[in-house]
């Protein structure tokens, strides 16, 4: 499974290729999975019109959410970035480490992503199936 990031959404949905292409074809496969952040990101994003087909649309998938141990572990994330200079944005922890409580990859363009995954806190990839 992966957990595709607000920032591969947007792109998507204003019909960006390759990635509009990509995401259409991992749904079709049935391996994306939503963190409820990503999910409350892009409904709040939406355009009033669209947000009850968003809404639809979202539903469609495994909706993974944040428990106690996500909070210790972002803490933990913090200090482990810290230690090698980096600062990561809130809602980008929140991301990484529900996708890492449920063995998913993170599909993102948001650099936050790639520093996680370059310190062995996440898996990343690029979309591809």
């Amino acid at each position: 499974m992966i957990v595709v990031d607000t920032s591969v959404w947007v792109e998507a949905l204003r019909g960006r290729q390759p990635l509009a292409g990509q995401i259409a074809e991992a749904l079709d496969r049935d391996v994306v999975a939503l963190p409820a952040p990503v999910r409350i990101e892009l409904l709040s994003g939406a355009k009033r019109t669209e947000r009850i087909q968003l809404r639809r649309v979202l539903s469609a998938l495994p909706l993974l959410m944040p428990n106690g141990g996500t909070w210790t572990r972002i803490e933990d994330w913090v200090s482990t970035g810290a230690a090698a200079g980096h600062r990561f944005a809130v809602a980008d922890l929140l991301v990484a480490a529900i996708a890492w409580e449920n063995d998913c990859a993170v599909w993102s363009l948001d650099r936050d992503f790639g520093r996680l995954a370059n310190l062995g806190l996440i898996r990343a990839t690029d979309g591809a199936l």
